[in-house]
């Protein structure tokens, strides 16, 4: 039997959820052993095979529209999409930019930084268009929510050994918060 495919991706977060995966230390080999890892940040590859993978997994909020094309790209990749992380799952701390208009938000950012000198937004076509901060599950179903900021190693591993032996992962309790 071929391992189950399982590809990842980040959207408007921290990373820390791929850190925190990457936290599981040698036992991302027992992983390995589980699973056929096709794409993540962390690898050469970038985007779900065009075949389709068994499990993606999405960190991050949505908050521009190449996020948004890229949960679509996953959810239409994978068999079984999971949340990870409370930007994917809530929109976390990027969604309290939703307080200010897109407009503050670039201002602040590309103008009115301490640091900034002669700045300017750019307006380049080839650029996401800023949205307004969301959910994963506001763009695309999701199968599996993992809350956390980040969810602990054990959290991840527990997810991804369960989903590769083609088991729901159950969590809570003692599985939703170990540390």
């Amino acid at each position: 039997m071929s391992k189950p495919k399982v590809a990842t991706d980040w959207m408007a977060g921290c990373a820390g959820c791929h850190m925190s995966l990457l936290d599981i230390d040698e036992r991302i080999l027992q992983v390995l052993e589980l699973v056929d890892l096709r794409a993540s940040p962390i690898t050469d590859l970038k985007e779900a095979d065009e075949t389709g993978v068994d499990v993606g997994v999405l960190e991050g909020g949505i908050n521009n529209t190449a996020n948004e094309h890229q949960a679509k790209l996953m959810r239409s990749r994978c068999k079984y999409l999971v949340a990870l992380g409370d930007c994917a799952v809530f929109g976390g701390v990027p969604a309290m930019r939703n307080f200010f208009t897109i407009e503050e938000t670039l201002r602040r950012a590309y103008i009115e930084t301490e640091s900034t000198v002669d700045g300017f937004i750019p307006t380049d076509p080839e650029l996401a268009v800023p949205t307004r901060v969301r959910a994963v599950q506001e763009v695309v179903p999701v199968d599996l929510h993992v809350p956390g900021c980040p969810p602990s190693a054990d959290v991840i591993f527990h997810v991804l050994a369960e989903l590769a032996q083609g088991r729901i992962p159950e969590l809570k309790d003692e599985n939703l918060h170990w540390h």
